[in-house]
């Protein structure tokens, strides 16, 4: 499988129109599911190559699109949700020039 290929396991005559945000692939338990005995097996059958995990993001991005951006009334909550998510990592970027900046003041 290439960039801009299909998943291996897709097939139109099966599943219909392709949708990026949907797993083709063999299904397995939920993670919600899994008892804690079982956890480690169940993580032991995940795909952990580079390509799956890119296919992991690429197809909760567009849940996320799909969800929130793409309905015809989507509201302020995709830009919030963004806002919101840029703010805390720019927090957790600068954490260490802010936690020294305010020591600074304190005399």
């Amino acid at each position: 499988m290439a960039i801009g290929d299909y998943p291996a396991e897709y097939n139109p005559r099966i599943h219909g129109p392709y949708d990026p945000a949907r797993f083709y692939g063999k299904p397995d338990t939920p993670f919600g599911q899994v008892k804690l005995g079982d956890l480690g097996s169940w993580l032991a059958r995940r795909n952990k190559s580079p390509q799956a995990i890119a296919g992991v993001f690429s197809r909760a991005f567009w849940r996320w699109q799909h969800k929130y951006v793409q309905p015809k009334r989507s509201g302020l909550a995709p830009i919030m949700q963004v806002c919101v998510g840029s703010m805390a990592l720019f927090y957790c970027l600068n954490y260490k020039r802010m936690k020294a900046h305010r020591r600074e003041h304190l005399h």
